[in-house]
């Protein structure tokens, strides 16, 4: 039986944040009442004409730069004709021929979903051009509704090269790009808002073999673990397929996330059939060079650069590096606390442990954590001057998200400052000797993992305030010359 490789390519699209919609002055909003956010141009009446947004074209070639991409001088938008109730245009203006962004290239690194660690490598772009958002279809029990407050928002399709060839290099892909859009500003990309969707090309191939398979189309997946689940099911399906001796046909299916397999949604339709032609209602858009490279002035120091100025600069490891540039929100709040904590290894350390377990248990995102940076950095000082433990500072470090005091004055408040007097901590392991002679007798007689129970006790007594260190060195002193 013959050896098949995967071919996987990505068609991403990004809603664009901006104030108002790409061709109308209607507001860019999630969460509004539905069809409160439309007007005539957005949902097409006769005699209207649309305007294009500025600051959308702006942040869509802001986007093509960050990926590398070459920026036309010379676009256009066009009208792509289809029926479909969300529309309510009947065509999408989008860009067909000319888009504004070319070439181009996303470096994936890491793991993938599956946890399997993958080749750092570069993802090619094919394109990326603007075009308006439709409305969402909304399904109640027994009948359907529209709502078109989403139509008319400025959305950037990303065409992504076949250049994937596993659902965990897809995975990669998707979770590099949504950096790099975020890193921008150019969008919040929060797939539960619609913000960012995907839909997946794969086919397979014979091992070997330059020609590519016949390709399916995934449409519409609203999460990066659907994305790996359809193709690790298509990949699977595809391959049993052929390996039959069956033929595939170009065709469009959709993905059952709750069950877990795709189903056909329509056979596959052709550039033609969508009647592309320049939108007479829109003029083209000219880019001279000195224009571009204003725009180039705008970019920020980019997710892959950030993570390895990081591990310079702050001595980090490369894992804890990769998470906390994962979010810029996230790295803005530790780099603001590295630069004056003195101890940027142990700031990271609490913030990926502690600050984010936190915060997923209280279901926050970075941007509504409560604990200011400067309590962390005062948290991890407290630690290293001796004035509280690790186990205290944990419970310290609790006690700032219900309350807005910083941790000194809760140390203050609670009494809870360590015990590292010498004398102090002499008199607490006494009394647990004393009180404990069956253990004590257990230690003579070579069980020396007892040791541990005279620390957790003298830690007891003290109710953790006694300094580890120095009551693990007292102990050890007075019970060796008994």
């Amino acid at each position: 039986m013959p050896e098949y490789e995967t071919v996987i390519g990505l068609e991403v699209h990004v809603q664009v944040k901006t104030e108002s919609k790409l061709f109308c002055s209607c507001p860019n909003l999630y969460g509004a009442e539905p069809n409160t956010l439309v007007c005539p141009v957005c949902m097409g009446f006769p005699g209207v004409l649309p305007s294009v947004n500025r600051e959308a074209v702006r942040k869509t070639v802001l986007s093509g730069i960050m990926c590398g991409c070459e920026i036309a001088s010379y676009s256009k938008f066009d009208r792509k004709s289809y029926f479909y109730p969300d529309m309510p245009k009947n065509y999408q203006i989008s860009q067909f021929d000319l888009p504004l962004c070319s070439g181009g290239k996303v470096f994936i690194s890491g793991k993938g979903f599956s946890g399997t660690p993958l080749a750092g490598r570069h993802i090619g772009i094919t394109r990326i051009h603007l075009e308006e958002d439709v409305g969402k279809s909304i399904h109640f029990s027994g009948f359907s509704g529209i709502d078109f407050n989403r139509a008319g928002v400025p959305l950037m399709e990303i065409v992504s090269e076949p250049d994937m060839r596993s659902a965990d290099e897809a995975y990669a892909y998707l979770t590099a790009l949504k950096e790099v859009m975020q890193y921008g500003g150019t969008s919040e990309c929060d797939m539960e808002k619609g913000q960012m969707r995907c839909d997946v090309n794969v086919s397979l191939r014979v091992r070997g073999q330059k020609e590519f398979g016949t390709k399916i189309e995934i449409k519409n997946l609203n999460s990066f673990r659907a994305v790996h689940r359809s193709l690790v099911f298509e990949m699977e399906r595809q391959e049993k397929i052929l390996a039959s001796g069956g033929k595939l046909s170009q065709e469009t299916r959709a993905w059952n996330d709750d069950d877990g397999y795709t189903f056909l949604l329509r056979s596959k339709e052709s550039s033609h059939d969508y009647r592309y032609f320049p939108d007479p209602d829109l003029m083209p858009m000219e880019f001279i060079p000195q224009e571009i490279e204003e725009f180039r002035k705008e970019i920020p120091e980019l997710p892959q650069s950030k993570r390895k100025r990081f591990v310079e600069q702050f001595s980090l490891a490369e894992y804890d590096a990769e998470v906390l540039t994962a979010d810029r929100a996230l790295a803005d709040y530790f780099e603001k606390g590295a630069v004056n904590s003195g101890q940027p290894k142990i700031l990271a350390n609490w913030i990926i442990t502690e600050l984010l377990r936190e915060l997923g248990a209280r279901n926050l995102t970075v941007p509504e954590n409560p604990v200011p940076i400067e309590s962390i950095v005062e948290l991890v000082k407290l630690i290293s001057d001796g004035t509280i433990s690790g186990k205290i500072a944990k419970d310290v470090f609790l006690d700032i998200f219900e309350t807005n005091k910083t941790p000194l004055q809760i140390v203050k408040e609670k009494g809870l400052v360590q015990i590292s007097d010498d004398s102090a901590i002499e008199k607490l392991v006494t009394k647990v000797i004393e009180d404990n002679p069956e253990q004590l007798a257990q230690y003579k007689s070579g069980k020396t993992a007892v040791f541990q129970f005279f620390i957790g006790q003298v830690m007891k007594l003290s109710r953790g305030k006694a300094n580890p260190a120095t009551a693990n060195r007292i102990l050890k002193e007075k019970i060796e010359k008994l």
